[in-house]
């Protein structure tokens, strides 16, 4: 989907954090809007504006991609007769295992 620049709106401030005089005296940091679907991202990482700027316009891409993506309802599935008949195989014979435990069998 490609993005229209008069579909978004950008918003340049100051980043926080570390960096020195340049990241704190000059504002990189990007707020990118796209105005039709509200999505809001931003990009504070980099000290270089148009830096920010890409990785705010790639983030909002991928954003708008998985807005866009309809999720497949779930099909429920149950255990065929061989899978349900093998688990309970197995927990009888893991019951009678168990049942052997701590039994004393002869007292001598």
């Amino acid at each position: 989907m490609p993005l229209k620049k008069a579909d978004l709106e950008f918003e340049f401030y100051k980043a926080q954090g570390p960096g020195g005089q340049h990241r704190n005296k000059v504002a990189t940091a990007v707020r990118l809007t796209h105005i039709p679907t509200g999505f809001t991202v931003s990009a504070t990482e980099r000290r270089s504006r148009t830096q920010n700027l890409e990785k705010a316009i790639e983030r909002l891409k991928i954003k708008l991609a998985r807005a866009g993506r309809k999720e497949k309802p779930r099909v429920p599935t149950k255990p065929s007769k061989a899978a349900r008949r093998k688990r309970l195989e197995a927990k009888k014979a893991r019951s009678s295992i168990k049942k052997q435990r701590g039994r004393v069998t002869s007292w001598s």
